[in-house]
């Protein structure tokens, strides 16, 4: 085979690669599109069948109405308080998470002790434990610390249980520094702060990025532990989606749903639009040592 006739394969290998994505991208984003498309619409243009037809009357009535008229409990409050409770709910479980896993991890990669291992082989394991086995004992824990149905349960559950993906993150990027670089800061006197604080944490804004990605994508997208563990005043966004969803009081507001979905989207959505690219390049950050 020629080299004319290598590039020719390799460029029709390229179109064909091309195309293929470009089918699996419009097949992906099908549903995003009717979301959006049919948030905008009057009910009447819904009804007539043609989902995927751009709106003859373009509207934002209906996020209006989503957001602050939308019969979710027992006043029609819109998802504008549950929104808010997703924010006061993520924020503070992602930053609390991240730190306790930025330390764990450093401690567990550039430190020897008695138990070591067993202690991050336990954390590995509770990585990978279903969400429902720990409903009950959840449940009972918040019933003891007074904390059911409330939003700090909440994040108190999410903490937990993201500890374990957080110390794994940070632990697999922390074994690619050197230790003669830790090693060097303790002769010179530097204490395990200092050396967190200086020398660690400089160089770990690709793995932050990942897990604050990784910990705002699933808290914010859970739905089992909101509606196991939250009241009717703390319940997060997703919960109340569902909520207003499965609604079956008066007539069925296709284009509210739609418009509240969309709205459930956007934040995780524009985290990855804004830092996806710090996404990959985390991930990467702990797969090479040297």
């Amino acid at each position: 085979m020629t080299i004319s006739d290598t590039m020719r394969l390799s460029r029709a290998f390229r179109i064909l690669t091309i195309i293929v994505l470009g089918v699996f991208s419009v097949y992906f984003l099908a549903p995003f599109y009717v979301m959006i498309v049919n948030s905008f619409k009057p009910l009447a243009e819904i009804r007539r069948g043609d989902m995927m037809a751009l709106p003859q009357e373009f509207s934002f009535d209906w996020w209006k109405k989503a957001w602050s008229q939308a019969q979710i409990g027992v006043q029609a409050t819109g998802l504008r308080p549950y929104f808010l409770n997703s924010i006061r709910m993520v924020i503070p479980a992602v930053l609390i998470s991240t730190s306790i896993g930025a330390l764990s991890g450093f401690v567990l990669s550039k430190f020897t002790f008695k138990g070591d291992s067993l202690i991050f082989t336990l954390i590995l394991f509770g990585c990978f434990i279903p969400f429902q086995i720990v409903l009950i004992p959840m449940a009972r824990v918040l019933g003891m610390l007074r904390l059911a149905g409330t939003t700090s349960g909440l994040v108190l559950v999410h903490i937990v249980y993201g500890i374990g993906f957080t110390t794994l993150f940070f632990r697999n990027a922390y074994a690619t520094i050197p230790d003669e670089i830790i090693q060097s800061a303790q002769v010179d006197g530097a204490h395990f702060m200092k050396i967190f604080s200086s020398i660690i944490l400089p160089t770990s804004t690709p793995v932050i990025m990942v897990t604050v990605i990784w910990q705002t994508t699933n808290i914010w997208n859970d739905f089992l532990f909101g509606a196991s563990f939250a009241d009717a005043l703390s319940q997060p966004m997703t919960v109340a989606l569902n909520n207003l969803v499965s609604s079956s009081t008066g007539v069925k507001e296709y284009n509210v749903d739609f418009a509240g979905a969309m709205m459930a989207a956007l934040p995780t959505l524009f985290i990855y639009i804004v830092s996806g690219r710090y996404f990959v390049r985390g991930l990467m950050s702990g797969s090479v040592k040297g």
